[in-house]
């Protein structure tokens, strides 16, 4: 398997913002940077567990944050 590239990433939530905006039809928006930061960092932080085989000290490296900031949000996630 290969790695995803960072523009992949940025082109796949660049089309699904745009659709979103889109399927709005006029309606405003709200939180908007707060939904796409909530629905990109909970997925992240769940392979990054999976992929650490749930060593936390090991996903935080991974993910390039403090233990205890994976930890947090772990538990906002509800990620076991």
């Amino acid at each position: 398997m290969s790695a995803i590239k960072e523009n992949e990433i940025a082109s796949c939530i660049r089309k699904a913002i745009s659709s979103y905006l889109i399927d709005l039809d006029g309606e405003k928006p709200g939180q908007l940077y707060g939904m796409v930061i909530n629905s990109v960092e909970k997925p992240l932080i769940e392979v990054a567990i999976q992929h650490t085989k749930g060593n936390q000290t090991q996903a935080a490296e991974l993910l390039g944050i403090n233990r205890n900031t994976l930890r947090q949000k772990m538990k906002q996630y509800q990620i076991k």
